[in-house]
């Protein structure tokens, strides 16, 4: 193992873990679904000025920078979310409970990713009293379910330069060193009306077949080591106005999940080159990731005996134009299930794994 710069303040870690365990079961007590997280961002705040650090709000985004921050030293940033999906009719607990039975902790974002989150917050203020090499950041922000504009990507340009970034989602404190990206792809066939009845029209339902048939016998020629080849999904489709009109236009939408070997745009082009569709990306800054396996982050990870994988979940990694690591308390299997839950005994698992990560770290290397 590591040697680590100084011993673990064991109380000191038991007494920030407890506080953030205590903190997590307001923000469940708390809807705060994507876009209305008003009052678990108002949460944050107090939660950090009750321990002394500086919080700043933007929009549902709460951050803070370490009071020891030095220009002079690279810039870490600890970031997770604070929104959630919606509760889906299969929950048999209430989904704002936080019921606490024994070791689990069940709840609505309790492991997606309420647990990261709070984690995160308890090693951001241990470092507070020791502070590490570099400089520390915490963001605990909005819309990372969505994807939104009034999230991560709001708030990067307001934070200082960053080399680094840990994301706290659950991976059972495993590292992810690589994620797929998304493109969503909105396709349209274009043909020209007639009846059904007579040989007239030109059927767009009939084009679009012909398309998507061409999606399912591609292959995209890289494959990542990590992440696999990029998949591509036909998942909707829609097209005419009644049974006798012949359609003159159809559309369907691709989910594009996509690897670091190619640029979301570059996808586009392969699409669109193999269609008579249109095709539309509906957006593409939600980009692949991959970090160097020599980072110094990542080497150090092994030592601890956190394992490297690639995750083909997308996060807020997707909108970071710097090096990322995905790492928390969890498993991504109960996210988005009925009756999600957490153990406390992840959450102090969790607290210590990111210290013991950061606790000697070296920034040489960045």
């Amino acid at each position: 193992m590591p040697e680590l710069t100084q011993p673990l303040n064991e109380p000191l870690l038991t007494q920030l873990t407890d506080d953030a365990i205590q903190l997590l079961i307001q923000l469940i007590q708390t809807p705060s679904f994507s876009r209305q997280e008003d009052q678990t961002a108002a949460h944050l705040v107090r939660f950090l000025t009750f321990h002394g650090a500086r919080p700043e709000r933007n929009a549902h985004n709460v951050w803070a920078v370490s009071r020891h921050y030095d220009p002079a030293r690279p810039t870490v940033l600890l970031n997770s979310h604070h929104d959630t999906v919606q509760p889906g009719p299969s929950w048999t607990a209430d989904p704002f409970g936080a019921v606490l039975a024994g070791d689990r902790l069940t709840g609505l974002g309790s492991n997606d990713a309420g647990a990261a989150a709070v984690s995160l917050l308890a090693t951001f203020l241990y470092f507070e009293q020791h502070p590490p090499a570099f400089n520390l950041t915490c963001a605990i922000t909005a819309e990372e379910e969505i994807s939104g504009p009034d999230g991560i990507r709001r708030l990067l340009p307001l934070l200082p330069e960053i080399v680094l970034g840990l994301v706290g989602e659950p991976t059972q404190m495993d590292l992810a060193v690589a994620e797929k990206g998304l493109v969503v792809l909105d396709c349209t066939a274009h043909g020209r009306t007639g009846h059904a009845a007579r040989d007239e029209g030109e059927n767009a339902l009939y084009k679009a077949l012909n398309d998507i048939q061409r999606l399912r016998e591609f292959q995209f020629e890289r494959v990542s080591e990590l992440l696999g080849p990029v998949k591509l999904t036909v998942t909707q489709i829609q097209a005419g106005s009644q049974h006798n009109v012949v359609p003159d236009r159809c559309t369907f939408v691709a989910d594009v999940r996509t690897n670091e070997l190619y640029t979301n745009q570059e996808v586009v082009e392969l699409v669109r080159g193999l269609l008579d569709s249109e095709v539309v990306p509906r957006s593409t800054h939600l980009n692949s990731s991959r970090i160097a396996p020599e980072h110094p982050l990542v080497q150090r990870a092994r030592a601890l005996g956190r394992r490297p994988f690639g995750s083909v979940t997308l996060s807020d990694q997707s909108m970071m134009p710097f090096p990322t690591v995905k790492i928390g308390p969890g498993d991504s299997a109960r996210s988005h299930t009925p009756d999600e839950y957490i153990l406390l005994s992840e959450i102090r698992a969790g607290v210590r794994g990111y210290v013991e990560l950061l606790n000697g770290f070296e920034p040489t290397g960045f």
